[in-house]
């Protein structure tokens, strides 16, 4: 974790007004969208139902609620860049990765990134996918969906691409708090689904693992949530489970160097990576009985900021400046050397700063009632060398926080530019 603020959004757009659907008694356009098929505000509302291979609907009552402005939001899936890495946190989140199928290589790696980037266009669109649609989403729009693909380090080596492979895709260093489980790290490629509605993530994740059919197997798989847009009064930086204020000082797409710090350079190498990113993707269990025996001075010590609003323990209010230097009536620094928000600062790092994206996530109790859950922690930038690993490097030596979280699973992905019209993402990679 570090001090750092949620991305602003950037690609989302509400989706655009439809015409009113046809009569009840008439039948379903085969592969009508989502949004089509729960009309406008004042349209009929419409129950969906399945037939065989046809999709049909019938009138509800009248007076129904047409999608909200939540269900209607829409994030393209071409540009510049991938979406997923300045949108805005969505509400559920799907973290899985794939290994290529034993003989699958290059030719077989272009059918599934085109079959993948396909079904991701249409799902984004609030369309159902392709072929053979499970009918979990029938009934949503597109509720913000987006669909991100990376290539892990060992990709290159199974598709005879390994002079393509970007050194800044070198495995990250080991850190003394790493207690990493190998079946849970790394992977060939990697895919990352977030949404603001569960079923519409949920619906993503199957079709995506469905269409890798036998060119690629599953070899870990992760769910993560953030709070829902709209539970809070009015917008503010999201809490983690440890009921801190986490991400105050994230990198904003309005930064004179946000490109800089974020996305490899049109000019960048390798070549295909250009508008691309770096993910680094860590498991950091939250050792939650531990710290919440702390009490609430304490807890703000090791953070270095009020838990209730995010301020600084130098003063001020969220977004106020720290005074690193500020001391109490005993002489004493008010922000504590080894707080988490003082470790992390880039002004602390040589600069050091990455686009913090995570989710949380709770994956039930243990016999003894402890809690496994904590941070799907995801960062964004334009080398993991420059990025994430100073970091890490820094908190790995002296973090307050260390002895309550503990990294339990690791990932390094490069993530190439948004696809163009008509091309599929790692298109400039695999047949370049």
């Amino acid at each position: 974790m570090t001090d750092q603020s949620t991305p602003e959004a950037t690609r989302r757009t509400p989706a655009p007004a439809v015409p009113a659907p046809k009569a009840p008694d008439a039948p379903a356009r085969a592969g009508v969208s989502r949004r089509q098929l729960l009309g406008t505000a004042g349209a009929t509302g419409l129950v969906l139902g399945a037939a065989g291979a046809a999709v049909g609907y019938t009138a509800a009552p009248a007076g129904a609620t047409p999608l909200t402005s939540l269900g209607a939001d829409r994030t393209m899936f071409h540009g510049k860049h991938q979406p997923g890495i300045t949108d805005p946190l969505q509400a559920r989140g799907h973290l899985i990765a794939f290994d290529l199928a034993v003989g699958a290589g290059r030719k077989e790696a272009v059918a599934l990134l085109r079959r993948w980037s396909a079904t991701a266009e249409r799902l984004m669109a609030g369309e159902p996918a392709g072929h053979d649609d499970t009918g979990v989403a029938l009934d949503a729009g597109p509720s913000s969906l987006t669909v991100t693909f990376g290539f892990g380090h060992s990709f290159f080596n199974r598709t005879s691409l390994r002079e393509q492979r970007p050194g800044a895709l070198d495995p990250l260093p080991d850190f003394s708090s790493d207690q990493l489980d190998k079946a849970r790290s790394n992977g060939d490629l990697w895919v990352q689904i977030g949404a603001n509605d569960a079923l519409v993530a949920f619906h993503a994740l199957r079709a995506l693992q469905k269409d890798a059919g036998g060119a690629a197997r599953i070899r870990w798989q992760m769910n993560g949530f953030n709070r829902s847009p709209g539970a809070t009064a009015h917008p503010m930086t999201t809490r983690n489970l440890m009921g801190q204020v986490d991400g105050t000082r994230n990198p904003k797409p309005a930064d004179p160097d946000f490109d800089q710090r974020v996305f490899v350079p049109a000019n960048g190498e390798p070549a295909w990576m250009a508008n691309g990113s770096y993910a680094v993707v860590r498991r950091i269990r939250m050792l939650l009985d531990d710290w919440e025996k702390l009490s609430l001075a304490r807890q703000e010590d090791v953070i270095g900021r009020r838990k209730s609003d995010g301020a600084p323990l130098s003063g001020g209010t969220e977004t106020t400046a720290m005074d690193l230097e500020k001391t109490g009536k005993d002489g004493s620094l008010v922000v504590p050397v080894n707080a988490h928000a003082r470790i992390t600062r880039p002004d602390q790092n040589g600069g050091a700063a990455m686009l913090r994206r995570p989710f949380s996530y709770h994956d039930g109790f243990g016999a003894d009632g402890t809690p496994d859950a904590g941070l799907l922690f995801i960062c964004w930038q334009a080398d993991p060398l420059r990025g994430f690993v100073p970091v890490q490097r820094k908190l790995d030596r002296g973090d307050a926080l260390s002895q309550y979280i503990r990294h339990e699973a690791s990932g390094l992905f490069a993530v190439p530019g948004g696809a163009a019209e008509g091309e599929y993402v790692g298109q400039r990679l695999l047949e370049g």
